[in-house]
């Protein structure tokens, strides 16, 4: 079955965000908007599974490439930090003319979509961090354990974005999942044709470089900052992720004003993807609640 399958009745468009062509994979009618955001070097082939589903439960859904990723533009003279990726989504809200959107980012988004209602709260609805990144606790272990993280996925990346080739892209994709026969050869094929285009060969270094690096740890959420977030926010995790584990993002729930933490069984870092069933339905009820 095609990516696209699940897919069928959503639009790809290309909006023009500030100075950044963007595109979008976008489902669903009316005021209650919704923006998907990838973790790093991902795009909205993964979100494939999501899109409609979650249009189908009233929500009008926009699955994004975030600046620097897919076939949005991919600047070179930036710095692939948290504020680049902000201003990018809030330019985006801008050239729709949405007042205020729900997020849900996965891993690098998920920390995009933190810093984003920390810096721009008036323009978030409800949060959705999805095996996210971005969280610095205050134990030093979880600190120092933070860190590698970053280094490890950067590590990976890196292996997957040097001269790549279909079996280096499909090792990274293989390392996100719990299933390896999840990671089809379209999938593999998609983003292989992503990492070799040349805006991509010439950008993507630098963002892999930068995003889970020094350049963008200051723009970690500490503690205080969680404690800060008001916004109703539903930490999402995997029994599999392998990446950050999932006793922070219990701990940032707990931190979190409004703060509720859920477990996909049976995922690795895309749970979304996996077990699609769950997540549509979970995110979607948390989305629609109160509506």
């Amino acid at each position: 079955m095609s990516l696209w399958t699940d897919a069928l009745g959503a639009e790809v468009r290309f909006h023009q965000a500030g100075p950044w062509r963007t595109r979008t994979l976008e489902a669903g009618t009316g005021d209650q908007h919704v923006v998907l955001l990838s973790g790093i070097t991902g795009h909205v082939e993964g979100w494939t599974r999501n899109v409609v589903a979650l249009a189908e439960q009233g929500l009008h859904v926009h699955a994004i490439d975030v600046v620097g990723h897919g076939f949005t533009d991919k600047p070179t003279d930036v710095e692939y930090s948290c504020p680049l990726f902000a201003r990018h989504v809030i330019a985006f809200l801008d050239a729709l003319g949405i007042e205020k959107a729900h997020l849900v980012g996965q891993s690098l988004g998920g920390w995009i979509a933190l810093h984003i209602a920390k810096t721009y709260p008036e323009r978030v609805g409800k949060l959705v961090h999805v095996t996210g990144a971005g969280i610095l606790l205050d134990d030093d272990a979880r600190a120092q354990e933070s860190k590698e993280v970053g280094d490890r996925v950067r590590t990976v990346t890196q292996r997957a974005l040097a001269s790549p080739t279909r079996e280096s892209v499909r090792t990274r994709l293989e390392w996100l999942m719990l299933d390896s026969a999840t990671v089809t050869d379209e999938l593999v094929e998609a983003r292989y044709r992503i990492y070799t285009l040349p805006d991509s060969q010439a950008a993507m270094p630098k963002l892999v470089a930068e995003a889970p690096g020094e350049a963008n740890r200051p723009y970690l959420l500490t503690e205080a900052d969680l404690r800060a977030l008001e916004h109703e926010t539903l930490v999402l995790w995997s029994d599999h992720n392998p990446t950050t584990p999932a006793e922070v993002g219990r701990r940032a729930a707990e931190l979190l004003p409004n703060g509720s933490f859920a477990m996909i069984n049976g995922a690795g870092h895309w749970p979304m993807f996996e077990q699609p069933e769950e997540f549509n339905k979970i995110v979607g009820a948390f989305l629609t609640k109160d509506k």
